[in-house]
């Protein structure tokens, strides 16, 4: 039997990097999976290559900074499937990489508007579906900058950091729900940004592999396997948990 068999999975930024590697590994393991992101072609693309692939899945344009397109589109997912088991709470920004000093106020705005609004109104509007459902699971996406401070892109830590104690208390919350909300921390992941950045930055690479003791930068699917194991009954005892896919980065 796969993993998520008969289940169905909101996934917010999924039309690419580790959004769009969890959505076609949710889709491969039985799960429905509702493609939702602000690109509009990319998230059809992905649809495609799912239902290609003999998957089930459907797009939806979704602004995670607003309360209204959440509402919408969620109650649209349950219509057409029924029912609702799984979150996942990918979307985000990084913002301007600025001190705190020399931050505006909309450069912070913008960023928590997506990291920790988004995660807010798309938790608030996916608990009575889930617990509707009798029992669920919500996987927020923080960061290693929610675990740990460095000396750049400070409203990007401050939001991850809001994700994982939202996160934390939540389980609190729903645990008597049967729904279980856990965070996962990626260090640095060679998505197709990332990527490029390294092949248009002289010693990037080398300078990041040197953060991270294993030795070498993850790939989206290693983010996404662990999010599959959150979001799966295997993980049916954890909730509340800080999950670090970091290659050691925070180890030390």
């Amino acid at each position: 039997m796969k993993r998520l068999e008969n289940k169905v999975a909101i996934i917010t930024g999924s039309a690419s990097g580790m959004g769009r590697s969890t959505a076609e590994l949710f889709a491969k393991e039985g799960a429905k999976v509702a493609v939702t992101d602000l690109n509009v072609e990319q998230g059809l693309d992905v649809v495609e290559n799912i239902k290609a692939a003999g998957g089930e899945a459907h797009f939806w344009k979704l602004d995670v900074s607003s309360e209204d397109s959440i509402k919408t589109v969620y109650a649209e997912v349950v219509e057409k499937w029924g029912k609702l088991d799984i979150l996942i709470n990918n979307a985000g920004v990084t913002g301007v990489d600025k001190p705190t000093h020399e931050l505006s106020e909309e450069e912070w705005d913008f960023v928590f508007n997506v990291d920790v609004k988004g995660v807010f109104f798309s938790t608030k509007h996916a608990i009575p579906y889930l617990k509707k459902n009798g029992k669920g699971s919500i996987v927020n996406f923080s960061s290693i900058y929610g675990l740990v401070g460095s000396h750049e892109l400070t409203a990007y830590h401050a939001a991850k950091g809001a994700v994982t104690l939202m996160t934390k208390k939540d389980a609190i919350t729903y645990g008597p729900d049967n729904i279980r909300v856990n965070s996962v921390h990626p260090g640095t992941i060679l998505t197709p940004l990332v990527q490029q950045l390294a092949d248009n930055s002289p010693g990037y690479k080398e300078n990041q592999i040197k953060k991270h003791p294993i030795g070498f930068l993850g790939k989206p699917e290693d983010v996404s396997y662990a999010v599959l194991f959150l979001a799966s009954d295997e993980a049916r005892f954890i909730t509340g948990a800080s999950l670090a896919v970091d290659g050691g980065y925070t180890a030390q």
